[in-house]
């Protein structure tokens, strides 16, 4: 097990980001981390990369608990384990030409001599689709694209175990998300990293992911095999999603029943009782208004899923079909 989270708390003073979050991925293995805006998505990759100190909780990275390393300690397993930023534009030194940004990581770990650098950078720029040529140009003469391109390689530069990708193409125009987002599934396919792909966007979940974890206000809702996800969605809220995201067929995209909540997400400051659904739920009973459901799978070789309404007869159906 490449990345194990238990029981994870991240406050922020009042704020309830994320409270009491498990998760695994295994060696190899993509997992896609879906939900809306302040579901607490980017503060779990963030405590995995400890630039957030987890309240409670562990964490172990390849079988080693980081929780609270010192700065000092987790220095050298930082090679190990990087992370893809959403903004290509401010995440990218303006100072520094691309040999630079791309070779730090291997300078600072001590994995190569500067000598060695520059035949290092041009053979990584060619993996992620860039010209060796680029390494001379600065972030502000490249596109969006060829930006995330360079954040890609520097991340897999040290051949990490473990990639943090958060929203990496929401900021890229749609005519350029295809290929980085392919770029992104060979590149994971010929190096065998391990993935925590962050996004709000389930059509990139459905082509990039292994297992889904979908999330709501600092909490797991669900979780399985990508293919059970999409094709039989437990929980009222996985639903809604899935039913918001377009299809490529024109018949289906007409005939399909669009799930519309009610109202705003809560304020983590002051999450409600019972369910954390259940103010926007379209199915939410009396029940739902005051005990928390557990993520649980009542069926053989089913999903998880934390909903009073999932039972090893019946899964609910937030359409009203």
């Amino acid at each position: 097990m490449i990345l194990r989270i238990d029981n994870l708390v991240k406050h922020y003073g009042q704020v309830r980001a994320v409270d009491g979050l498990s998760l695994e991925i295994g060696q190899g293995e993509v997992l896609g981390l879906v939900g809306e805006s302040g579901s607490g998505k980017s503060t779990v990759g963030k405590c995995v990369l400890r630039l957030a100190e987890p309240t409670s909780g562990s964490i172990a990275l390849d079988g080693r608990d980081i929780t609270h390393l010192s700065r000092r300690a987790m220095r050298p397993l930082r090679r190990d384990v990087h992370m893809v930023f959403q903004d290509p534009y401010s995440s990218l030194n303006p100072r520094f030409t691309i040999e630079q940004i791309v070779g730090e990581p291997l300078l600072r770990h001590r994995a190569a001599t500067r000598r060695e650098v520059g035949a290092r950078v041009a053979a990584m720029l060619e993996q992620v689709g860039l010209r060796p040529e680029m390494g001379s140009r600065f972030p502000h003469e490249l596109s969006g694209g060829q930006r995330q391109r360079v954040g890609l390689a520097r991340a897999l530069i040290l051949g990490p175990k473990l990639v943090v990708a958060d929203e990496p193409v929401s900021a890229l125009d749609v005519s350029v998300q295809a290929s980085v987002l392919n770029l992104i599934s060979d590149l994971q396919r010929e190096m065998g990293f391990s993935c925590l792909f962050i996004t709000h966007d389930l059509s990139v979940v459905e082509f990039l992911a292994d297992r889904v974890a979908v999330m709501y206000l600092g909490k797991i809702v669900e979780s399985g095999p990508t293919a059970q996800i999409f094709a039989e969605p437990r929980h009222p809220y996985t639903q809604a999603l899935l039913s918001a995201a377009p299809v490529a067929d024109p018949v289906k995209q007409r005939q399909r029943r669009r799930i519309v909540l009610g109202g705003d997400v809560p304020s983590p400051l002051d999450p409600p009782p019972g369910c954390r659904f259940h103010t926007r739920c379209p199915l939410a009973f009396d029940r739902c208004r005051t005990d928390e459901p557990e993520l649980t799978d009542p069926r053989a070789g089913g999903h998880p899923a934390a909903c009073h309404l999932v039972t090893a007869d019946r899964v609910p159906d937030a359409t009203g079909r």
